[in-house]
């Protein structure tokens, strides 16, 4: 075997030309004449990174920065086009594949601007290259944040679109718009109104006969008639109003192909092109020119070092996903806002504590709705997909309010059912008083009612005081009857006991005599003149009734509760007095009708 043996000036030869080589592939950083990534995918090309390199190119730019931003599908010539704004060759400008993957991977800048004078100022332009959506092996949402970006950053935005426009095209270009109005207003956290780039419709390879490029594309962007209602009809027309944003900044031109040989194209000058591509080239040189003016935020200017700061903080809002991707997560992003709004109202509704009156609930409705609202309003997503997004939002408030209504309107029922309840027992146990006492049945009465109104609130209150209404007057008129009717009775039994006391126990015979003539009166010209029902509302007996309700109950002393209690001291007090406190006395008689005169009498005796 034979053995290769390296000699040292040969190994330094090697080393030589590798440093060599390293440094031929490296170039100067001072060298601004050439492309520098601003914005690099990631490894699963799902978010975006800033490139370093191509920053410091930038931030070495003092003059105000106006920027020109080529969007479009891959393999559509966009690096090629900004070659031929530049007058750069494909070997010296951005690079140009002719393969079928992309060859520009992010977004590019040309790092040397161009110096223009505009209105009197000195502006650099920088002309950015991007990454074509619709390739294979990339996200929707990194495909949306590279035309976002884009969009935002521009001065102005040209839509590179082969052969013609489609309704893709137009509701792409409406969802970028959109992003780029919203977030616009949102980097500085203030409410600024968005100033949207000039847009700039070019049609490559164009070859349909009839129509201007810029009547087709006036007639893409118009209403489409929709007497039906239909949906479809509806969601196309809301497109073609976010697009009423760049309406008057909107201008269409077109470029013939260059060549037939699209693969060769970088290979040839200007003598070997189509001469009507090279004369339109030149015109659309100038358009792009004449509509060129330096990048506002805030109303100010942007220098080099600004401008990245603002792209620093786009990149990472888009990044953490602030903004949403595709028109479809529009509506998702709203959705999330929407559940954020409805959670706001959830929590104001939770905080009353039902059941509640139905003006208070409305109250509470209004103010809930109102919050929820304002926040809507502060971060919604997209204009004119709001307006879908506010139905929704309506509607899911109604039907959590619904809830509510019916929530309110059970609780309102339990409530006023047990006050309801607790009232009725009430009135039944004010019927079997054994002492009957009107003021106790029209003080328990009337704080019964009192505490029924004050504690029955929400919807069902009205029902329930029809109810309770007729619950106490029902109670209220069995009252008065049968309180007629034992207060007869206790006065018939009153007057029996006094014939005893004073026949038996006080041996007084005037209390005797008028006990008795109240039973004859109470059995006899009661029952002939007027009925014992009558006893409480006849004049006549208003004293008898006033005198018994001034002894059976007071807000001091309640008899029907103490009866018995007092029965029983009333009745040992009497047994004491009759068995010990005659002894104590020398058995002498406290009334002299029953005195036992003739043991002193001087009389004799008649036998």
């Amino acid at each position: 075997m034979t053995r290769w043996r390296w000699a040292p000036g040969r190994i330094c030869a090697v080393v030589l030309i590798w440093l060599a080589a390293a440094a031929a592939g490296d170039p100067d950083p001072d060298d601004l004449d050439r492309a520098f990534p601003i914005v690099e995918p990631d490894y699963g090309h799902t978010k975006l990174r800033l490139s370093e390199q191509g920053l410091e190119a930038i931030r070495r730019i003092e003059n105000p920065i106006a920027v020109v931003a080529v969007i479009g599908p891959y393999r559509s010539g966009k690096s090629f086009l900004l070659n031929q704004l530049l007058s750069l060759s494909c070997d010296k400008g951005f690079g140009v594949g002719h393969m079928r993957d992309t060859k520009t991977k992010g977004i590019w800048t040309w790092g040397a601007p161009i110096e223009m004078d505009v209105d009197g100022t000195k502006v650099s332009v920088l002309y950015l290259d991007t990454e074509g959506f619709e390739s294979v092996g990339k996200s929707n949402v990194y495909d949306d944040r590279i035309f976002a970006l884009a969009t935002v950053l521009s001065s102005v935005l040209i839509y590179n679109l082969p052969e013609t426009v489609r309704e893709a095209d137009i509701s792409r270009l409406s969802f970028a718009v959109e992003i780029a109005e919203e977030f616009y207003g949102r980097v500085k956290g203030g409410d600024i109104a968005f100033e949207p780039a000039k847009l700039l419709w070019l049609i490559q390879r164009d070859f349909l006969q009839g129509k201007s490029v810029q009547q087709m594309v006036n007639e893409a962007l118009q209403r489409v008639p929709n007497d039906n209602g239909n949906k479809y009809i509806d969601e196309v027309n809301q497109i073609r109003d976010s697009l009423a944003v760049m309406g008057n900044n909107s201008t269409a031109f077109s470029l013939p192909q260059p060549h037939l040989q699209r693969t060769k194209l970088c290979d040839m000058d200007d003598k070997e092109l189509d001469p009507l591509y090279v004369e339109r080239r030149e015109q659309l040189k100038h358009v792009v020119g004449s509509i060129i003016r330096p990048k506002l935020v805030q109303g100010k200017t942007l220098n080099g070092k600004e401008f990245v700061s603002f792209l620093q903080q786009i990149l990472e809002a888009l990044n953490k996903g602030e903004i949403p991707s595709t028109g479809s997560l529009v509506e998702i992003f709203n959705k999330a806002i929407l559940e954020r709004c409805l959670k706001v109202y959830r929590e104001k509704m939770d905080g009353l504590r039902l059941p509640v009156s139905v003006d208070k609930l409305q109250q509470n409705h209004e103010v809930a709705n109102d919050q929820a609202r304002m926040l809507f309003d502060k971060q919604h997503f997209g204009k004119h997909h709001a307006a879908q997004s506010v139905l929704k939002l309506d509607d899911e408030i109604k039907k959590v309010y619904r809830n509510f209504l019916l929530a309110n309107e059970y609780q309102s029922s339990k409530l006023c059912e047990s006050r309801f309840s607790e009232c009725e027992d009430k009135m039944d146990h004010l019927q079997v008083l054994k002492l009957p006492s009107m003021a106790k049945f029209n003080a328990g009465f009337f704080h019964c009612n009192r505490t029924f109104v004050f504690d029955c609130v929400g919807p069902a209150k009205e029902r329930y005081e029809r109810r309770m209404s007729k619950m106490l007057l029902k109670s209220r008129a069995l009252f008065i009857k049968e309180y007629n009717n034992k207060l007869f009775n206790w006065l018939v039994t009153f007057s029996l006991v006094m014939v005893v006391l004073g026949r038996f126990v006080i041996k007084f015979l005037l209390l005797e005599i008028a006990a008795w003539v109240m039973f004859i009166f109470l059995e006899t010209y009661t029952r002939m003149f007027w009925s014992a029902e009558s006893l409480y509302y006849n004049p006549a007996w208003h004293v008898i009734v006033s005198s018994w309700e001034t002894i059976v109950y007071s807000p001091i002393l309640d008899l029907d509760r103490w009866a018995i209690p007092i029965a029983l001291l009333l009745s040992f007090w009497l047994l004491y007095w009759r068995c010990f406190g005659r002894r104590k006395r020398g058995g002498r008689s406290l009334l002299p009708l029953y005195k036992n005169s003739h043991k002193n009498s001087s009389r004799p005796r008649s036998d």
